[in-house]
């Protein structure tokens, strides 16, 4: 097969978001980069600055764009926005939400969490599968025979993962390969995906306890949103 049939598609996680107060911010607006997220944005774009990108897009969110950003101007592209990249609706967001914090407890919360297997919290894990691999079809049509870059979000991104390698889509959260300013590549031969691969240009800027498996630390900030 001739090399301008081989496209990869690059889904990369955003940044590190400034959270002070520890918000489940999922969809909501005004949740920018923070200082460190921007650092990691720029890595992401050193480490794809060598590459043939041809196509970036991005969640509609500010951190999604904000990390775009920096690898679409590296190629000379403008960053596109694409709806089927956004963070997983969640009933939760706005609130506080995670473990210690009592919200396990709340009677008013129970109702959201029968069936992990759906999730009942939230956008059905197929829902995420199909408009992903949608975002992802568009985007290795966009930039065929060369590669594109779309940023999202670590649940939408796992969760199109594991369904590709034929995993179950629910999953215990701690442990999704998908850790902040990741990249989760995808290489078609044609219109068929032949191999994914992974990797973190940013690992050495991201807090322990947020990388995958990390137990959590007693004190550490709070990571809500993906």
């Amino acid at each position: 097969m001739s090399g301008s049939d081989r496209t990869v598609v690059h889904l990369v996680r955003h940044g590190e978001v400034a959270n002070p107060e520890g918000i489940l911010y999922g969809r909501l607006p005004g949740y920018h980069l923070s200082e460190l997220g921007r650092r990691m944005a720029d890595r992401v774009a050193e480490h794809l600055a060598d590459r043939d990108v041809a196509h970036v897009a991005a969640s509609p969110l500010e951190r999604a764009q904000e990390t775009a950003e920096p690898v679409a101007k590296a190629h000379g592209l403008d960053v596109g926005s694409d709806a089927r990249l956004i963070e997983a609706g969640n009933v939760f967001q706005g609130k506080t939400f995670g473990v210690g914090d009592g919200a396990l407890r709340r009677p008013g919360n129970w109702r959201h969490l029968v069936n992990p297997f759906r999730p009942s919290w939230g956008e059905s894990y197929i829902d995420q599968v199909v408009r992903m691999m949608r975002a992802m079809d568009a985007a290795k049509e966009a930039a065929r025979g060369h590669e594109a870059v779309l940023v999202s979000h670590q649940l939408p991104i796992w969760i199109v993962r594991s369904y590709l390698e034929r995993r179950h889509l629910w999953h215990d959260p701690r442990r999704r390969q998908c850790t902040l300013a990741s990249l989760t590549s995808f290489t078609y031969e044609g219109d068929r995906i032949v191999s994914v691969g992974y990797s973190e240009p940013a690992r050495d800027l991201v807090p322990p306890h947020l990388l995958a498996g990390a137990k959590k630390v007693k004190g550490s900030a709070k990571a809500f949103g993906a």
